[in-house]
């Protein structure tokens, strides 16, 4: 018979062992202040490792890759959708991988759970794929059962071994220039754990976030931030924002400071 004790221990609820000091709020607000110095470091080593990337050389894919899609045969050049650059995930689904043909990779999976809303990269010029070995049928029935929207597509030469992903998951990242396609940058193990975020696959891009803030090499494209956010489904459309938030997306930190002086004055503008 299952106890609600053993219930609670098998989901991980209950009594922990645990001897975590217990303080008060201002105690807590030093602390957690003492730690921040320690992130923001760790913020600003991260930037300066994603302005390292943007400086890697870039070496010249000459196969033709062979992909099958939705509607038929594609190359390399086809994945891109027309945009300049291209992040493509080697997710495991395929015979002899666990779950199959039911499910792709348990880590795959939880990774593909992960991915967000594809116009916000889409925007900046980058396009975000996936592919398998699994014909586009299993495919095609693997996202309509988990409600996954990104591109996947069917490897059917040597792609995954030439690039690292034949026996292990990874993001190869590539960049075109016209007809001409470059491997830029490759992330795999670890690193692949981290990915699923807007700003994650843009900072293993050669051209990062394209914001006015990053160290960037002179002539990449950049512009200022929070001015190009916006709603995944309005991106095409005109936008006239409203004036009382033009100021936030120009100057957020000016506009912060503004409001609390207009609050400490009394002003009741809204």
């Amino acid at each position: 018979m299952t106890t609600e004790g053993s219930k609670d221990k098998e989901h991980g609820i209950g009594h922990l062992a645990m001897k975590t000091p217990i303080v008060s709020q201002q105690e807590w607000e030093a602390a957690r202040q003492k730690l921040l110095v320690k992130e923001k470091v760790f913020t600003r080593s991260r930037d300066a490792l994603a302005a390292e990337r943007r400086r890697m050389p870039w070496v010249a894919v000459e196969r033709k890759y062979k992909f099958d899609g939705p509607k038929g045969k594609l190359n390399l050049l086809d994945l891109f959708e027309g945009r300049r650059q291209l992040i493509v995930y080697r997710a495991f689904f395929e015979p002899g991988v666990f779950g199959w043909p039911e499910h792709a990779c348990r880590g795959c999976s939880l990774g593909a759970d992960q991915v967000a809303h594809l116009a916000h990269l889409n925007v900046r010029d980058t396009t975000l794929v996936y592919a398998s070995r699994a014909p586009q049928a299993g495919i095609a029935r693997l996202k309509a059962r988990m409600g996954w929207k990104m591109p996947w597509y069917t490897i059917t030469d040597s792609f995954d071994a030439d690039f690292g992903v034949d026996q292990w998951h990874g993001h190869n990242v590539f960049f075109r220039d016209g007809d001409k396609v470059f491997r830029t940058y490759f992330i795999n193990s670890r690193g692949d754990e981290a990915m699923g975020s807007t700003w994650s696959y843009l900072d293993i891009t050669p051209l990062g976030r394209q914001e006015t803030w990053e160290d960037s090499p002179e002539g990449y494209p950049q512009t200022p931030p929070y001015k190009w956010w916006n709603w995944h489904d309005n991106y095409e459309a005109e936008t006239s924002p409203d004036p009382k938030w033009i100021d936030i997306l120009t100057d957020p930190e000016g506009a912060a400071a503004r409001r609390r002086d207009e609050e400490e004055r009394g002003c009741a503008c809204s």
